[in-house]
C-alpha cells in the first residue's frame, strides 16, 4: 500500500466522511454521479514552496477572507476544519476533513472531504503547481452533489458560487506569491 494510499485509508477511518470515493481528487479519476470542477489560475512566477506553505497554513483562505476554523495549524490528513462562508451573522459553516496532504517540488496541496452538515457530499483539493516556465498556477479540483434535498433545484447556482469562491483563494494566493 502507497503512503498515500494509507493516508487516504487514515482520514476515512474515522468517522464522519459522507462520501465513500476517499481521495479520488489526488488519484482520480473522479467518481460518477457527481457534478466534478476543475480551476486552474495563473499565479505568475513565485516560490512553489512559499505559496504551498501559505496554502497548508490556511493563510491563502484568510488572504481572501474565508474564515478558517481548524484542528491544526497545518492542513494534512485527519484533520477536521471549519470554513465559515457569507457575510456578518449571516455565516453558513461548513466542515471538513483533510484526506490528503503532499508537499513536493512542483506540487502542494491538499484535499479535503465533507463531513455531516457539509450543504454538499463530496471532495475538493487545492494545489499550487510550478510548470516548466516556473509559472505557478492555483489549481482545484472537486467533486460534488447536494447532500439535501432542498439543494436540489438550486444546484445551477452551485457553479457561479463555486467558481467566484475560487476567484478569490486564487486572488488570495496570487498576492501571496507577489509578496514573496
Amino acid at each position: 500500500m502507497s503512503a498515500a494510499a494509507s493516508d487516504e485509508g487514515r482520514a476515512a477511518a474515522r468517522p464522519g466522511l459522507t462520501y465513500p470515493e476517499v481521495g479520488a481528487t489526488r488519484a482520480g479519476p473522479l467518481p460518477a454521479g457527481y457534478r466534478h470542477l476543475h480551476v486552474r489560475h495563473r499565479l505568475g512566477p513565485g516560490d512553489v514552496g512559499a505559496v504551498g506553505r501559505a496554502l497548508l497554513t490556511w493563510r491563502v483562505h484568510a488572504a481572501a477572507r474565508v474564515l478558517v476554523d481548524a484542528d491544526a495549524p497545518v492542513a494534512d490528513v485527519g484533520v477536521d476544519v471549519r470554513t465559515r462562508l457569507g457575510v456578518g451573522p449571516l455565516r453558513l459553516v461548513v466542515p471538513c476533513r483533510v484526506v490528503w496532504a503532499e508537499t513536493g517540488e512542483r506540487v502542494v496541496g491538499f484535499g479535503y472531504g465533507s463531513l455531516p452538515g457539509h450543504p454538499f457530499v463530496g471532495e475538493e483539493s487545492f494545489r499550487v503547481e510550478r510548470d516548466d516556465d516556473g509559472v505557478l498556477w492555483f489549481v482545484v479540483d472537486a467533486f460534488s452533489r447536494p447532500a439535501w434535498a432542498w439543494l436540489v433545484p438550486l444546484a445551477w447556482v452551485v457553479p457561479v458560487v463555486q467558481h467566484a469562491y475560487l476567484r478569490l483563494l486564487a486572488h488570495g494566493a496570487r498576492r501571496l506569491a507577489r509578496a514573496g
